[in-house]
């Protein structure tokens, strides 16, 4: 994909949510947002979620994600 960063580390995947504005974001937006597609948008997000630094929700037929506690608190430790 051009114009798309080779690597992004979870810290920049996180970062995006803090710098956000919003509480909530969709798949489509923190895509957006990496410039990567939905496919390897999600395939990063789940894990952090498994980690317990993002957490997530059905709405409609698509996640939506959130910074959790853990998320800002590793951001916090990352600086």
């Amino acid at each position: 994909m051009a114009g798309r960063k080779e690597t992004v580390s979870d810290e920049e995947i996180l970062q995006i949510f803090l710098n956000s504005g919003e509480h909530i974001m969709t798949t489509r937006e923190v895509s957006d947002a990496l410039g990567f597609s939905l496919e390897g948008t999600r395939n990063r997000l789940y894990p952090l979620a498994d980690q317990g630094l993002l957490a997530q929700k059905k709405v409609g037929n698509s996640p939506a994600w959130w910074l959790t506690d853990a998320g800002r608190e590793f951001l916090a430790e990352s600086e």
